[in-house]
């Protein structure tokens, strides 16, 4: 990489120095003057308003000035007209240097890196020179009276010898001329003494043209006006004729005038009356059409107007059923928004609902379980328990059965005697309802004994008859009840004494 940098090194130093000499020779000329390059041509390169380049230490720049230049030209001393008359003439002349590759060439030759006032002061004596050669073939009125062709001669003569060096003259001008013996003012003073005789002729010439002009112009009104007097009086004559026939015709006129005037009254009065009429009827059928028009806009008016209301009103009701609308669904939208919360809610419910039935039916099916197990065990002990008294009621008989009788009977009793025990008190009247009563307890124990004789074939009657020879006590006699004795078999039925009846 290094070594490829150093071959290349050298080649971008030749470059980089070649860009520093281009931007060190790079000139540009301004359109008033010629940037001349020489040194490696034979001729030189010129620049006029643009721009080129100069190779340094081979090349040279020299500049050439090819703007207007003013060249004052005034004779110092007095020079000899044709008719030998010293004057003085002072004069301005334009002048450039040819802007053509011919004229820039012969001017670089002579006013090389010079200066506009060094240019000029160089010309100066050459164009003295020619107006003074100019002014010798002149004579003095020439130049006074032709200024423009002395400065026509004085270019011509010049242009030869500026041509020569380069020179282009644009114009020249005369500003003065004087002499040494004031001859010019002499024959201004001549020249103005005849101008004021021919003045003074041309004056009296006129004057007298005038007078005769006036005499002949007085003759002439004179006879016009004599003229005009018998024209006027021939003129007014027949005007009086005229006058007169006029008159006479203006009578006639007049009176057919009266005639048609009486008429034309009459029938203008007749027109005017029925113009009034039909004006009345016009002005009656505007005010109906008017009175109409106001009527219609009377009522466009009041329609617009209940229009105005009914939209108003109709734009209110929109207004409030919208804001109804828009109530009834923000309503609807909580709402449904409250129904699915609740929704929500309930289905949350019936899921722990659901769980804890699920939850209750797994605890009653255990139960269920457990109470079958134990209904079971119950069952199997009680018909264990049913086998073993079958086997006892097999084995002692009757002596079995009524075991199972006696141990029933309090229960029969107790049941047949239960309605009896919801009554607070039972007060009797008359002699035998007392055992009326009893027979009816006893009535009741005897049916059951019967079924049992009936359904089952023991005679429960006839075994207790048999087996038991002691008391069955039906009641202790306490409050008011009655105490049945069993004894042999027969019973006996003890009454308390009576109560006092209730006031």
């Amino acid at each position: 990489m290094l070594d490829a940098i150093l071959t290349f090194l050298p080649v971008v130093i030749a470059v980089v120095i070649i860009l520093i000499l281009l931007l060190m020779g790079y000139v540009k000329a301004p359109p008033d003057q010629a940037y001349i390059i020489s040194g490696l041509k034979k001729d030189g390169k010129v620049l006029i308003g643009r721009a080129g380049i100069k190779i340094p230490f081979f090349e040279r720049l020299d500049k050439l000035y090819l703007g207007q230049m003013t060249v004052d030209i005034k004779t110092e001393q007095s020079v000899p007209t044709n008719d030998f008359i010293n004057v003085n003439v002072d004069a301005v002349a334009k002048v450039r240097i040819s802007p053509t590759p011919e004229g820039i060439k012969l001017a670089a030759k002579n006013f090389l890196n010079k200066k506009a006032a060094d240019i000029t002061r160089d010309l100066q004596d050459s164009l003295q020179g020619n107006m003074r050669e100019i002014i010798g073939t002149l004579s003095l009125k020439e130049i006074n009276t032709d200024r423009d062709s002395f400065s026509d001669q004085v270019m011509q003569k010049a242009s030869k010898d500026m041509d020569k060096l380069g020179i282009e003259i644009l114009s020249c001008n005369i500003q003065n001329v004087t002499d040494e013996n004031g001859l010019i003012r002499d024959l201004g003073a001549d020249n103005t003494s005849l101008i004021k005789k021919n003045a003074a002729i041309a004056k009296a010439q006129a004057d007298r043209d005038v007078a005769i002009a006036q005499a002949e112009a007085d003759k002439a009104a004179n006879e016009a006006r004599v003229l005009s007097d018998t024209e006027i009086a021939r003129m007014n004559n027949e005007l009086e004729i005229k006058k007169a026939e006029l008159k006479i015709i203006s009578d006639t006129k007049k009176a057919e005038a009266d005639a048609a005037y009486t008429i034309q009254q009459q029938e203008q009065q007749k027109s005017i009356e029925t113009a009034t009429v039909n004006a009345q009827i016009a002005k009656a059928e505007r005010d109906a059409e008017l009175k109409k028009q106001e009527v219609e806009i009377a009522k466009q008016k009041l329609d617009a107007e209940i229009r105005a209301q009914a939209d108003a009103e109709r734009y209110r009701m929109e207004q409030e059923a919208q804001a109804d609308l828009f109530k009834r669904q923000k309503d609807a939208e909580a709402k449904r928004y409250e129904e699915e919360q609740a929704a929500e809610a309930a289905k949350k419910a019936a899921e722990a609902a659901k769980y804890a039935r699920e939850q209750e039916a797994a605890g009653i099916a255990a139960v269920g379980k457990a109470e079958a197990e134990a209904i079971q065990a119950k069952a199997l002990a009680e018909a264990e328990g049913i086998d073993r008294k079958a086997e006892a009621m097999k084995k002692y008989g009757q002596a079995a059965m009524v075991e199972m009788v006696m141990q029933a009977l309090p229960d029969i009793a107790r049941n047949v005697a239960e309605p009896l025990s919801k009554v607070e008190k039972i007060t009797m009247y008359g002699e035998g309802n007392s055992a009326k009563l009893l027979q009816d307890i006893i009535n009741g124990t005897t049916q059951i004994t019967e079924g049992f004789t009936e359904g089952m074939g023991i005679d429960i009657k006839s075994l207790l008859s048999g087996l038991l020879g002691g008391k069955i006590a039906a009641g202790d006699g306490r409050d008011g009840q009655t105490v049945i004795n069993i004894s042999g078999g027969e019973a006996v039925q003890e009454a308390p004494a009576p109560e006092e009846p209730e006031a």
